[in-house]
């Protein structure tokens, strides 16, 4: 069965929780591209070590390859 992307998100990605959370992280990732810790196509996540995305103080961002970091979030 394939993925209904538009489904997905009105039902998930578009609540504003969502869009929240989605915007922190975006927020983390241009803090450390500012202090020059990752930069444009370089295959790395930012990674937020409490799993709260709305954190980001520096103390809680690390940066760590993105196949690292997606598989460790999983469930």
């Amino acid at each position: 069965m394939a993925r209904n992307y538009r489904r997905e998100y009105d039902t998930y990605h578009a609540k504003p929780a969502q869009r929240k959370n989605r915007s922190e992280r975006n927020k983390a990732r241009r803090a450390l591209v500012n202090a020059g810790r990752v930069q444009k196509g370089d295959g790395m996540d930012v990674h937020h070590r409490d799993g709260n995305p709305r954190n980001n103080q520096m103390k809680n961002l690390s940066v760590m390859p993105k196949g690292k970091n997606r598989s460790k979030n999983k469930k």
